[in-house]
């Protein structure tokens, strides 16, 4: 998996860029995640603005319930519900879709009539979920932001102006920064696995739906073990606002 990434990364630089097939694969990813991940978005900020709301009120810190709620949203949030909904959505169907190819022979075909099947299918297949996957963190970011102002003002009679005040007490633009990087790392990660295990599947129909499978829950450990990687970094690199 790991030669695989690397395989990726090379064949991204070579030429001819296979322009028209990312193109068909951005839209595919879009029109199979968009709609999950904005319906699964509005409870994640919602959850997190209440319990934050409630647990502000118990330690008489209501005015940076809005400041606590952007940073646990952008931060963690967005970019895991991203990278669930890339990988259970559009990774599932990339590795169906590279695996239907490979039980019928087609990936031999290519390879016998000199076409790289990674440069070819595996690369704008990457490349398509990592694009989605900084588009809609930003689409999640925003629309789990607007929740969580609507829960926090609504159901726990916040104050608008409190809620809105605190985000520049708090977070700061990198927080934006590391959530896009997580987004745009994830999309990869679930791109690769899934190109993995669609290209090597076991025999018959039955095998590639095991891949299917194992590259979604492959995916979902990885993309754990990433985060935590990357916000233990990101939380020693860039020190917190107010420090």
């Amino acid at each position: 998996m790991f030669a695989l990434g690397i395989d990726v990364v090379r064949n991204t630089f070579r030429r001819p860029f296979q322009l028209r097939e990312f193109i068909q694969q951005c839209w595919f990813v879009v029109s199979v995640t968009v709609l999950p991940t904005a319906l699964v978005s509005i409870p994640f900020g919602a959850v997190i603005a209440l319990q934050l709301g409630s647990l502000t009120r118990q330690l008489g810190a209501q005015s940076f319930t809005g400041a606590a709620s952007v940073l646990a949203i952008i931060q963690q949030a967005s970019p895991i519900v991203t990278a669930l909904l890339i990988a259970g959505a559009g990774g599932s169907a990339i590795c169906a879709d590279i695996g239907s190819r490979k039980i019928r022979e087609e990936i031999d075909a290519m390879e016998v009539l000199g076409v790289s099947p990674i440069q070819r299918l595996v690369v704008p297949r990457v490349l398509a979920a990592m694009l989605v996957s900084v588009l809609l963190n930003g689409m999640v970011s925003v629309v789990g932001v607007m929740g969580g102002y609507f829960f926090n003002v609504v159901l726990q009679d916040g104050t608008p102006g409190a809620y809105l005040a605190s985000f520049s007490a708090l977070a700061q633009l990198p927080d934006l920064w590391i959530s896009e990087i997580k987004a745009l790392i994830f999309g990869f990660i679930a791109g690769i696995v899934a190109a993995y295990r669609g290209l090597n599947p076991a025999g018959g129909p039955k095998g590639v739906g095991d891949a299917v499978n194992q590259a979604v829950v492959i995916t979902f450990l990885l993309l754990f073990f990433v985060n935590f990687v990357l916000t233990t970094i990101y939380l020693q690199v860039v020190p917190a606002k107010g420090s």
